[in-house]
């Protein structure tokens, strides 16, 4: 055998061993486990691997009322290939594993779910069509940069390491040039606040889990990244330059919104997933003390559910109504979201609807968003797009000054409970304008104004139920091909 021969079967081994890896958490003798579903994980070539599941708190909403519910969520890590057997303790009659566009079908033996998964992926395991007894699974990619030596953690005093194992705080403050991690199998009983601090990292594959409270807020602070770790909410106020990965928020309470943005320049979000008991991400401008619009904000390849309220909101939220109705007009402009599933809505308030809701108000300038590639699943109640400029005297001191360029390519909706969607303007000195449509696709049929069959007396949105109002102009709905129906 040569030595280059030897080199090659090596490297060769190598990589099958890592393509085979998983890697799992024991869940602390404290944490709130659910014993709903049995999760175990295997890699090619692996034992199989018991996935220890959490219960988490969701809110189900019927007619006005709320009720907490009771879910499960697990983790894992992998790389390569992996298998996953799911053993429901409920009897088995029909499963769903969503994203439905991630065309996972579970092959189903008696009460056992398995099927398998090449890539990380954010799921909802489903029985019965249950979307409240169900299983978040989050399989994570392996973490590369775990710490090899904690004793930088106790040298460095501003470094915080949150091991396995149980940990109750009240509110921990994190200092300008500080790392902290939180371990897979940590869950901490308390709050992170990252306020007036500058060169952050926050990590790790354990929970922040409070008890009716956010998790995780980011305050006037600049060059922040928080990767991996599940919590309640992640909200971004006054600051700059803050970067989301692979983060999982879960929110049962009154205003439980999941990833808030106030009044802040250049956020990204990645790979994020929100199931909410308010609004899944928003942006806004002035409000709870943080000034100023908002710049480049970015989510890409996400899973957004919304079980109260709306999956993706913007605007409503300025200037008048915390500093006066004279205060300089805030902007929020540059906004993109691409590559996002949406699994669920659920909203009666017809002011509050909407999967896509631009609804300016407080004399809120807002320009220049986009939405791509987005898949809808089909929701409880609500409506698919709601863009206005408005008063609502709930929340606004003043109407919202313009909605402008937005832009909404590849969306797909199927399902049957959208109700009407709207655009409308407040005035003619307060517009909507160039709201534009491309390849919209709602239950397999695409929507443009020259599509087959349209009336030329009718608008696109009478055929996709679409009601364009008033002071509203510069409207199209077009299709990259036109053969494509």
């Amino acid at each position: 055998m040569t030595h280059r021969t030897l080199i090659f079967m090596t490297t060769a081994l190598a990589a099958l061993t890592a393509a085979a890896e998983t890697k799992t958490y024991p869940a602390p003798p404290e944490a709130p486990l659910n014993r709903t579903f049995k999760v175990e994980v295997r890699g090619e070539g692996e034992l199989w691997k018991a996935v220890d599941v959490y219960n988490v708190k969701v809110d189900e909403v019927k007619e006005s009322g709320h009720k907490v519910k009771d879910s499960s969520m697990a983790y894992f890590d992998f790389d390569g290939n992996v298998e996953v057997r799911v053993i429901s303790s409920i009897p088995v009659n029909g499963t769903a594993v969503r994203p439905m566009s991630y065309g996972i079908t579970p092959g189903v033996s008696g009460d056992t779910l398995t099927f398998s998964l090449d890539r990380p992926r954010l799921l909802s395991v489903e029985v019965n069509g249950d979307r409240f007894n169900n299983l978040q699974l989050f399989a994570n990619p392996m973490e590369t940069d775990a710490p090899k030596d904690i004793r930088k953690f106790t040298v460095n005093k501003k470094n915080v390491y949150f091991g396995p194992g149980y940990h109750r705080i009240d509110t921990l403050r994190v200092e300008s040039g500080s790392e902290v991690y939180v371990a897979g199998g940590a869950y901490i009983d308390g709050h992170i606040e990252i306020e007036g601090a500058d060169n952050v990292r926050l990590h790790g594959r354990g929970m922040i889990y409070p008890e009716r409270k956010i998790g995780i807020y980011v305050k006037r602070s600049r060059n922040v990244e928080i990767e991996g770790v599940f919590t309640t909410q992640c909200a971004v106020g006054g600051s700059d330059s803050v970067s989301i990965d692979n983060v999982k928020v879960m929110s049962y309470y009154g205003w439980g919104d999941g990833f808030n943005v106030f009044a802040s320049n250049n956020v990204s979000y990645r790979n994020v997933f929100a199931r909410t008991s308010d609004d899944c991400t928003t942006v806004y401008a002035t409000r709870k003390g943080f000034i100023g619009g908002c710049r480049n904000i970015r989510m890409e390849g996400s899973v957004l559910w919304a079980d109260v309220a709306h999956p993706f909101m913007i605007g409503i939220h300025g200037s008048a109504a915390e500093l006066g109705i004279d205060a300089p007009a805030d902007t929020i402009q540059d906004v993109e979201y691409r590559d996002i599933d949406v699994l669920d809505m659920k909203e009666r308030q017809i002011d509050y609807q909407g999967v896509f809701a631009i609804v300016a108000g407080d004399n809120n300038y807002v320009r220049d968003i986009t939405f791509s590639d987005i898949r809808v699943e089909d929701f409880r109640q609500g409506k698919l797009f709601d863009i206005r400029v408005v008063f609502n005297r709930k929340y606004n001191a003043a109407p919202g000054s313009l909605i402008e360029d937005i832009t909404f390519d590849d969306i797909e909706y199927n399902g049957t409970h959208s109700e009407l969607s709207m655009i409308i303007g407040y005035d003619e000195s307060r517009k909507v304008s160039g709201i534009h449509f491309n390849d919209l696709k709602i239950n397999g049929r695409k929507y443009w104004d020259r599509m087959p069959g349209k009336p030329g007396w009718y608008k696109t949105g009478d055929m996709c139920r679409i009601f364009i109002g008033e002071h509203v102009e510069d409207v199209t709905f077009t299709v990259s091909d036109e053969s494509d129906d």
